[in-house]
């Protein structure tokens, strides 16, 4: 077998079988359905452009994994669970193949497998990477940014390949989450080049065309955005994104102390090597001081973020990357050491120590989903909801929802949906509508119904306890 291939086919079977196994089993959650509801609505609308959620215009994030999702139904032909959840998980596979790819012949053949192995078997990637949320998309086109970038840096490449491919990945990372990620890319640029002396890289007209490409990637879209929606709505909308955080919109003392903790846990158990790397058992120094670098980058924003009044643990997931990289190469350089002093430089001490965190990931995907998936498959409160309303709405019958916003059970509902500001525009032939529990009043005493009176027919409570009501219009 070509040597090269195989540490990509280890990456699949790895990948398979952590990311795979009941992706689609357990109901969407949280805000999955942000991600899902547009796609579907971009599916049926055509417009890719302004993404909608509950009949509204959605200005909170940028559309480039609503778009992925769009693609997925797609492509395969399917819409579910695991169609809308693949995208995230082959944003995960991306970044391990580049690191067993693009970064080899920076870390070497075992630095290079062993960071892809580190990178997938981590509790945050496995969480996120088997979601439709941002965080696996966002946190993994920055990591293919920096392994791009610094791959060229340390082989030498001209800086032309240094910065462009990387801002091609910044422009799309711009598209799935804002700007944010550029706190993590840009540290580890500024350590790297601080401890190389190689400052010049930063003025170099390769640098700006990067910039210049990234913006582009994102003005591709946000031009026809701004000019097709209010534009004074959505400035306000992305500014609120990020002055909220720092402002401490919602701030909580007790969640605030525990950000730096619960951040940790995301890079189990591969965080419990960290205080075994020995800078100076790096064998050059040119070693020595990239490791030193990838410190620095990694812990300046990974705890300036965590301070931030209104952060969680998640918003400092993009250094798992750089901490990726970081371990693999203290694995290949032999520079982890207990601290009483013995090294472990035994090939199988170390091949054990790997094998037994990857088995724990191995394990998670493996059998954990799957049996959870099997202990909460009568407790999926959205498809409980779902099935009630399918039972008495026909799915060849429009089924109206009055000023919903966010509803994850609309993914689950097999009638088509119209949505509505209102219950005056509700369209004189409607027979089915839902409404928030708050407009009970307002649906029993409005005249609207003229010969006709609403009957309610259901009521569902979703998984966040919020009920709506399901009315039928039909005689008096």
């Amino acid at each position: 077998m070509n040597l090269r291939l195989r540490p990509v086919l280890v990456v699949l079977l790895v990948w398979a079988v952590i990311y795979l196994p009941a992706l689609g089993s357990l109901a969407i959650k949280g805000e999955e359905g942000r991600r899902i509801l547009p796609a579907i609505g971009m599916l049926k609308s055509g417009n890719y452009i302004v993404p909608e959620v509950g009949g509204n215009p959605y200005f909170r994030k940028p559309p480039l994994v609503n778009w992925l999702v769009a693609a997925s139904f797609r492509i395969i032909g399917v819409r579910n669970e695991w169609t809308a959840r693949l995208p995230s998980a082959v944003a995960v596979l991306a970044v391990a193949i580049a690191f067993v790819t693009v970064a080899r012949a920076s870390l070497g053949s075992r630095g290079s497998i062993v960071a892809a192995l580190i990178w997938m078997t981590n509790i945050g990637m496995i969480e996120k990477g088997r979601l439709i949320e941002i965080e696996a998309l966002y946190v993994s086109l920055c990591g293919l940014a920096i392994i791009f970038w610094l791959s060229c840096l340390v082989q030498r490449k001209s800086p032309w390949l240094i910065w462009v491919p990387a801002s091609i990945v910044l422009g799309l990372g711009l598209l799935a989450k804002g700007p944010t990620h550029l706190i993590f890319f840009y540290a580890i640029v500024l350590a790297v080049l601080w401890q190389m002396k190689e400052w010049r890289l930063l003025i170099h007209p390769a640098h700006f065309a990067g910039l210049a490409i990234m913006l582009g990637i994102f003005a591709v879209w946000a031009v026809p955005f701004l000019q097709s929606t209010t534009t004074h709505v959505a400035a306000v909308k992305w500014s609120n994104q990020f002055t909220g955080r720092l402002q401490g919109t919602d701030f909580k003392l007790v969640s605030w102390i525990q950000n730096v903790p619960r951040a940790f846990i995301y890079f189990l158990p591969w965080v419990l090597l960290f205080p075994f790397v020995r800078f100076s058992k790096f064998h050059g120094y040119a070693e020595q001081r990239l490791a030193r670098a990838l410190a620095w980058a990694i812990a300046v924003p990974f705890v300036a973020v965590n301070l931030v009044p209104g952060a969680v643990p998640r918003y400092s997931m993009p250094v798992i990357a750089p901490a990726s990289w970081l371990l693999a190469m203290s694995y290949a350089g032999r520079a982890l050491q207990w601290p009483w002093g013995k090294e472990t430089t035994s090939e199988r001490t170390l091949a054990k120590i790997v094998a037994l965190f990857v088995g724990v990931g191995l394990v998670i995907g493996a059998i954990g989903y799957p049996l959870t998936a099997v202990i909460l498959r009568n407790r999926q409160q959205v498809k409980k909801a779902a099935a009630e309303i399918n039972s008495v709405v026909s799915p060849n019958e429009t089924l109206y929802a009055v000023d919903p916003e966010y509803q994850p059970v609309f993914f689950y509902v097999k009638a088509p949906l119209g949505y509505v500001s209102d219950l005056q525009e509700l369209p004189a032939d409607a027979h089915y509508f839902l409404v928030q529990s708050d407009k009970e009043a307002e649906v029993t005493n409005t005249p609207r119904w003229a010969s006709r009176r609403a009957h309610l027919r259901v009521r569902v409570r979703d998984y966040r306890k919020r009920e709506l009501l399901l009315y039928e219009i039909g005689p008096k």
